[in-house]
């Protein structure tokens, strides 16, 4: 591994730390990169197969033969992309000393693909660095666990994150990048959906359905609920005409690119569900904040005069209790399969009452 290790991507000292003194000893066979999403994984994991492969340029750009990538296409990995994989592995290095195996999704191995992979997590060839990427260490089996070197990855700081938004964003005002660095909340994908156009719109949209279970006498749960969900699947067609354009140029099956297209627009769809009842949440919360005095700390900075507009003493303990009504609906949807129309009206109903003055 020529020179020392280039590892760009952003915080994660732990990772850095032990990525670093892998590549200075000799990676080890396996590794499992775990953590939220939007924070980096992806992009170390690259950096990681750059550093051992030794032409950073060619691998960054995925054009190195002695890298090999697989990822969910549907809702999750096959066993047969697991034994094309198997069928690599057994084939001698083509221009490196190293090959390195990337499986991205790898919490959604389903049974049969992770136990296909035993096998080679326990006796890989000399020559071959197995890397899973996980945002979730739940669903992956203990015996898969157990043969990789677990590698944290975390949320990235504040800081992190607006050094990004000064960066990309640095002409809007102090408060809106105030608040596209809170809103964002440590993760760097969240960053880049904030910064479009169309999510902005979202966002103006989805607060003002906040501020109207309090403040529109006329407001109805069921047409906010159906707002949200409507948003929602604006987003899964964004996501899907991205998708459809990405693998334009890839020669993939068409059940593969169908695949693939389908997930994005789902992923898209439900990851929009979430993030609004993080941003409802939150909302409720900035209303407590401004209540107290803590004006400082509010993660809607840039509707302060809103927040503080609505702020009250009587208002403190329902919105408290609508604070952690969104958080609670965020974990069943979550958790469970749940109907989102249905879950957000409930929410809303909720929320109605308690907020009521």
């Amino acid at each position: 591994m020529p020179g020392s290790p280039s590892l760009t991507f952003p915080e994660q000292l732990e990772a850095k730390r032990l990525l670093t003194a892998a590549l200075a000893d000799g990676p080890a066979h396996a590794y499992l990169f775990h953590g939220p999403p939007g924070v980096g994984k992806r992009l170390a994991a690259r950096e990681f197969a750059a550093e051992i492969i030794g032409e950073p340029e060619r691998v960054l750009r995925g054009a190195h033969p002695d890298v090999y990538q697989v990822a969910a296409l549907g809702e999750m990995i096959r066993i047969d992309a697991i034994r094309e994989l198997r069928r690599d592995l057994h084939m001698r290095p083509f221009e490196a000393e190293r090959r390195v195996y990337l499986i991205f999704d790898a919490d959604e191995l389903n049974e049969d693909a992770a136990d296909a992979l035993l096998k080679d997590l326990e006796e890989p060839p000399p020559y071959a660095v197995i890397v899973l990427v996980a945002d979730d260490l739940g669903p992956i089996a203990e015996t898969v666990r157990s043969r990789c070197q677990l590698v944290p990855f975390r949320r990235l700081s504040e800081r992190a994150i607006r050094a990004q938004v000064d960066a990309r964003a640095g002409a809007r005002a102090e408060a809106e990048r105030i608040a596209l660095a809170r809103v964002a909340a440590g993760r760097l994908d969240r960053l880049e959906r904030l910064l479009d156009e169309r999510s902005v719109a979202r966002r103006t949209a989805l607060l003002e359905v906040a501020r109207g279970v309090y403040a529109d006498p006329a407001f109805e749960p069921g047409e906010a609920a159906s707002r949200i969900v409507t948003a929602a699947r604006e987003r899964g067609v964004e996501a899907r005409e991205r998708e459809e354009a990405a693998v334009e140029g890839l020669d993939l099956p068409a059940r593969d690119a169908d695949q693939r297209v389908r997930r994005a627009a789902r992923g898209a769809e439900r990851e929009e569900l979430l993030d609004a009842l993080e941003a409802l949440s939150a909302w409720y919360r900035d209303l407590v904040a401004v209540a107290v005095g803590a004006d400082g700390v509010v993660v809607h900075a840039d509707r302060l005069d809103e927040l503080r507009a609505d702020a009250s003493r009587e208002r403190l303990a329902g919105a408290t209790e609508a604070a952690e009504a969104a958080r609670e609906t965020w974990r069943q949807l979550e958790e469970f399969n749940l109907t989102p129309s249905l879950a957000f009206e409930a929410l809303f109903v909720k929320l109605q009452r308690g907020l009521a003055v």
